[in-house]
């Protein structure tokens, strides 16, 4: 897929935890862990933005296209 998640760099740079995270953002460690991992079908702009929050970030700084 040509669609990269690049959460786990955030998570990294901002130095958080996947618990710390889904307690902010109020999603379970299962959908951040499916998110992650960008075994996820699909993201609510809600949750994007609350993630984007408490990382301190862009939504483009999670997501990022590539062509195969």
């Amino acid at each position: 897929m040509p669609i990269i998640i690049n959460l786990d760099v955030m998570m990294a740079k901002r130095k958080i935890s996947l618990n710390e995270l889904s307690k902010q953002v109020g999603v379970t460690n299962v959908n951040l862990s499916i998110l992650k991992n960008g075994k996820a079908k699909g993201v609510r702009f809600d949750t994007l933005e609350a993630i984007c929050k408490a990382l301190d970030c862009q939504p483009g700084d999670i997501i990022e296209y590539r062509e195969e």
